[in-house]
Parts: structure tokens; sequence; C-alpha cells
């Protein structure tokens, strides 16, 4: 049974960092990252990593997260660095496997002033 299950959730001042972890099972998968849902907003992309390395990430990102993924462990990090209270929201694991998206159950990430 293919499953996502995250971690590392929880609530920072603005300008602190948390980190993101996320365990695939059941399944090995080829593109694996993170999207983000706010309330009232869209789901949107934070980041995501091929199984070539190679990594895309948001536009609102600037440079302030890092994914990494380890193929031993079948995991993905997510390294949120310099936090903004807009960074606010669910953050939900994401794999894709041939043609077919999996989810976790997301995580919630609070940044306060």
């Amino acid at each position: 049974q293919v499953q996502l299950a995250e971690s590392g959730g929880g609530s920072v001042h603005a300008g602190g960092s948390l980190t993101l972890s996320c365990v695939f099972s059941g399944a090995t998968f080829s593109l694996m990252g993170w999207y983000r849902q706010a309330p009232g907003k869209q789901r949107e992309l934070v980041a995501d990593v091929t199984p070539g390395g190679l990594t895309s990430f948001g536009d609102f990102v600037e440079g302030r997260f890092t994914i990494s993924r380890d193929y031993n462990k079948n995991t993905v990090n997510l390294h949120l660095n310099s936090l903004k209270t807009e960074d606010t929201a669910v953050y939900l694991c994401y794999g894709l496997r041939l043609g077919k998206e999996y989810w976790g159950q997301g995580t919630q990430v609070t940044v306060s002033s």
C-alpha cells in the first residue's frame, strides 16, 4: 500500500526555520515534492525534485527553501528558512508514479509575526 507520511510542521516566528520530512512507502516514485495550501487560496508548488536531482521551486520561495531527496530512505526533506507570515499554510507531500499523483495528509506550518 502506498503511503506518504509527513512530519515536521509547527509554529515559528517570522525569520525562523523548519524542516519538513516525507517518507514514501509501498512504491518508488519519479517526481517527489511539496505543495502548500493556505485558507482561501489555491494549492501551489513549493518545491519538487526529479530522480536525477533536478529541482523546481515556486516563485515565492526566492532562495529561502531547499529540497533534498534521500534515495536510500525514500524520503524528501524540505528545509524552510527565513519564514514569513505569508508562508503559513498546510504543506502537502506529493509523489508521482506512473502518471498517477499521490498525496500526504498535510502538515500545518504557522508563522507568526
